[in-house]
């Protein structure tokens, strides 16, 4: 969310920490303001309390990210239809260096069938490089649009909640779960999950204890994968949303060179963030790769 912000809202009322701001009062203090804009537009209509509630649901991140997906498929329909047997233009030519690129890098990971899986990376490293690039937004410039509606909390990039991060990882999980069943077997799936790695005992009661700790551990690793794929891109985005709003505070200030400041490193921290947006949807889509070619491994 690049750019400055003003920390007033003109013309409108906004809650911050339980207290109603009116047009023309004072203005919220910084801490105020942050904790203002990190929370989320949801269900209960009000700020989460909770670190965890499942009854509610934040419809900024399932706006925001539905929003992405339907631009990102635009896109790739656009340039399938442009697609002719001339010299492609710049568009379609970025596009098809993107999908050979993605096919390669699946076609060296993934060691099976990738006519379904290539195109699933493609679609995961377009999708969460759209939503990222949605933190490029002057910081308060949607926030302030939905205010005027009523809509007194907003958060834009989807991928700044731990709940969308989480459940794209948890796809991910179900996938590497899917390939390992289809490619090998439920059978051979399920003899890896409990047997494997220790084989089968002649022993019933050591059967039983070894099989039990590689389950456990078999458990522990899938649970860690997933924790950390959508931590780690959770991480990064969420850091990077701070850092913008905590520039917007340094621009908010009235002096020239605060609003100076504000503006110089509010470009330099976007332009840096350029290359954080693209790395963690490469990353993303990597990962992603491994664990489904993981899937296709036989233990």
């Amino acid at each position: 969310m690049a750019a400055q912000a003003t920390v007033s809202t003109a013309g409108n009322t906004a809650e911050y920490n339980g207290q109603t701001h009116m047009a023309g009062a004072s203005a919220p203090t910084p801490s105020e303001y942050i904790v203002h804009h990190l929370a989320h537009l949801n269900t209960s209509g009000a700020a989460q309390k909770d670190i965890i509630d499942f009854s509610i649901i934040n419809i900024d991140t399932v706006f925001y990210s539905v929003l992405m997906a339907v631009i990102t498929g635009w896109l790739m329909y656009r340039a399938a239809q442009r697609i002719t047997t001339g010299v492609p233009g710049r568009f379609v030519g970025a596009i098809e260096s993107l999908v050979e690129f993605v096919h390669e890098q699946a076609r060296s990971i993934v060691k099976g069938d990738i006519s379904n899986i290539a195109p699933l990376a493609l679609t995961s490293f377009v999708w969460i490089v759209m939503m990222n690039a949605l933190d490029l937004l002057p910081v308060d410039l949607l926030p302030s649009i939905g205010e005027m509606f009523g809509l007194h909390y907003m958060r834009v990039v989807p991928t700044a909640d731990l709940n969308g991060t989480l459940s794209l990882a948890i796809v991910v999980l179900a996938l590497s779960i899917y390939y390992g069943i289809k490619v090998k077997g439920f059978g051979h799936f399920l003899h890896e999950l409990v047997a494997a790695p220790f084989g089968t005992s002649r022993n019933p009661i050591f059967a039983i204890i070894l099989g039990a700790a590689n389950l456990a551990m078999q458990i522990i690793e899938y649970v860690a994968k997933t924790v950390s794929l959508g931590m780690r891109l959770f991480g990064n985005m969420f850091a990077g949303e701070l850092v913008f709003m905590l520039i917007a505070l340094l621009g908010a200030t009235a002096t020239w060179w605060g609003a100076g400041l504000g503006f110089l490193t509010g470009l330099g921290w976007a332009i840096f963030h350029i290359l954080i947006i693209t790395l963690q949807g490469f990353i993303f889509m990597m990962l992603t790769l491994v664990y489904i070619g993981q899937a296709h491994e036989a233990h």
